[in-house]
């Protein structure tokens, strides 16, 4: 009866952990000494509790690295792990720095609520602190005749070994840190900062830069592929097109109130001149026509008035066949009939 009464009393402590606890697990990897920045949110009735930052999977056993609580140091820098609540964003970060490859291994950030039947909200964490290389982008893809850049990370205990980087297969052609080289037409330049990577970036890429790299720091080696795409299309064609647009005649001039009020004035002219020609022309027909009639010889127009006076003689029973014409004068234009 005493052991099932102690193991009942062990377990008391934990019963609210997993009954009230919000508990998440999360892994995070990062290079040996570099820095790493946790993020750790809670509810906003929690904006005024206490925060903490401990190593560990349970909160009676975890290690107590920062606390809101706690007095800040005059000289934040020194301090490997550093705690700022932001109660407004309800959350709170943790900052580690120059991380080690003993760092690694589960933390907790938690709210501190206290009581015994009260438990902490706590997030786990799982940090992996790595030795070696890595790269973030092992495929990269540039267009032909622009850049692209590689950025390999290595560990602190790769700091001052050897940097390369080397065409798979081609051992010919490694270009150390520090240096520039060349490839065809394509140049390619690679620089090492010492704070834990360093970047290698290929200028007027080409064709034949296509294909499999590494970058290497000391033993440790990262593939990389860089893939180069032609140029669109569209670019040569609007290139070929220039001497056309050029050789297009100017655009016509826009129709302004002037140009149509002068377009019009001139149209109307115009129509006006021809009409005026066309009805002088008919009058002029006319005329002539008049002119010629009324010009005939005076001899004819006696003529017409004898066989009018003639005719008349024949009414009356006049014997015309023994009528004599005579003309008084031959200068005068009188006829008499007897």
């Amino acid at each position: 009866m005493l052991k099932p009464f102690l193991l009942t009393l062990s377990l008391l402590p934990w019963i609210p952990v997993f009954l009230c606890g919000t508990t998440t697990e999360e892994e995070l990897s990062i290079m040996e000494g570099q820095s790493l920045t946790v993020p750790c949110h809670y509810e906003p009735q929690y904006a005024s509790y206490v925060k903490y930052w401990c190593r560990g999977t349970m909160r009676e056993f975890c290690s107590s690295l920062a606390r809101t609580d706690e007095s800040h140091s005059a000289n934040p820098s020194e301090k490997k792990v550093r705690l700022f609540d932001d109660p407004v964003q309800q959350v709170f970060t943790v900052a580690m720095s120059n991380l080690r490859e003993e760092d690694s291994g589960w933390y907790m950030c938690g709210v501190e609520i206290g009581g015994l039947w009260s438990a902490d909200v706590v997030t786990h964490k799982n940090i992996n602190v790595i030795h070696g290389m890595t790269v973030e982008d092992r495929r990269l893809s540039g267009e032909e005749g622009s850049s692209v850049t590689v950025e390999c990370q290595y560990s602190e205990r790769y700091r001052e070994s050897e940097k390369k980087w080397c065409r798979s297969g081609d051992s010919s052609s490694c270009l150390l840190a520090g240096s520039e080289g060349s490839n065809g037409n394509s140049s390619v330049d690679i620089k090492d900062d010492r704070s834990g990577s360093f970047t290698i970036t290929f200028k007027k890429l080409q064709m034949r830069d296509t294909g499999w790299y590494w970058c290497s720091a000391g033993l440790q080696k990262m593939p990389v592929h860089v893939q180069v795409v032609p140029r669109p299309m569209t670019t040569a064609v609007s290139v070929t097109s220039q001497p056309q647009t050029v050789a297009n005649p100017l655009p016509p001039k826009p129709i302004t109130k002037e140009s149509w009020s002068g377009h019009n004035f001139s149209h109307i002219l115009g129509s006006l001149l021809v009409c005026g020609s066309v009805i002088l022309v008919g009058l002029a027909i006319v005329a002539r026509k008049w002119w010629k009639r009324h010009k005939q010889d005076p001899m004819l127009r006696q003529l017409n008035g004898m066989n009018a006076r003639r005719n008349e003689y024949s009414d009356v029973g006049c014997d015309l066949q023994n009528a004599t014409v005579v003309f008084v004068n031959k200068d005068s234009q009188d006829v008499h009939m007897y």
